[in-house]
C-alpha cells in the first residue's frame, strides 16, 4: 500500500541493498555504490507482462546514450531474482527481455517500492521513474499507472536539463528545452532577454 509520507524531489534517495541479476549472474546492489554518478531508478509492475518488456528493453537499447551522460539504470520490480533471470534468458520474440545492459533488482520484500512510495494496493510497483544526482538527491520523479509506458527520450531530455542547471546554477531550462537551445537567466531583468527573443 502507498505510504502516507511520500518522498519528494530534493530529498535524499532512500538507500537499499538487494539482490539483482546482471549479465546472467546474481549480484548484490546497493544504491550507495553509485554515488558520484546519476542514477535512473526504473520501477515496473512485474516480469512477463506486456508493457514492461517494452520499457525494459527500450532503456537497455539506449544504454550507451545513458552511460555517456555519466548515468546508470537500475530496473526494480517485486519479482524474485530467479524470475528476473528466467525473463532475461527468454528472447524478446517470446516475451522475454534477453540480455540487458543494466541490472534488474529484486524487491521481493517490497521494502524498496514502499520506501519510494510506488507500491500499489495490489502489491505491484507502479511505473515510477526517479532521477538521482551524483550526491544521492532525487531531482525528478515520474509515476505512471500500470497501463502506460514511459518515454526514454523524455527521460534523457530531463536528465540533460538537470545536468545543465546543476552546472549552470544561474540559469533555468524552459519547457521542451534541448541541449544547445536558449535557457533563462535566473533573475527578473535578465529573464526578459529570453522572453523577448521567443
Amino acid at each position: 500500500m502507498l505510504t502516507k509520507n511520500s518522498i519528494k524531489v530534493g530529498d535524499r534517495a532512500p538507500e537499499f541493498s538487494a539482490l539483482a541479476v546482471y549479465e546472467q549472474e546474481f549480484k548484490r546492489i546497493k544504491l550507495s555504490d553509485f554515488l558520484g554518478k546519476y542514477v535512473i531508478l526504473l520501477f515496473y509492475p512485474l516480469d512477463f507482462t506486456f508493457v514492461c518488456p517494452t520499457e525494459i528493453t527500450a532503456f537497455s537499447d539506449s544504454y550507451d546514450q545513458i552511460y555517456s551522460l555519466d548515468a546508470e539504470v537500475l530496473g526494480i520490480s517485486v519479482d524474485s531474482e530467479y524470475c528476473h533471470l528466467a525473463w532475461m534468458q527468454l528472447d524478446r520474440e517470446s516475451g522475454g527481455v534477453g540480455n540487458l545492459r543494466y541490472p534488474l533488482v529484486s524487491d521481493l520484500t517490497k521494502t524498496i517500492s514502499i520506501s519510494y512510495n510506488v507500491l500499489n494496493h495490489e502489491g505491484k510497483s507502479l511505473r515510477g521513474l526517479f532521477i538521482i544526482d551524483r550526491e544521492g538527491v532525487i531531482q525528478h520523479i515520474l509515476v505512471n499507472n500500470l497501463d502506460v509506458g514511459r518515454s526514454v527520450n523524455e527521460t534523457l531530455r530531463t536528465l540533460k536539463a538537470i545536468q545543465y542547471v546543476q552546472s549552470n546554477p544561474d540559469e533555468v531550462c524552459p519547457a521542451n528545452w534541448q541541449p544547445g537551445q536558449s535557457t533563462i537567466k535566473n533573475s527578473p531583468v535578465q529573464a526578459r532577454e529570453y522572453f523577448q527573443s521567443i
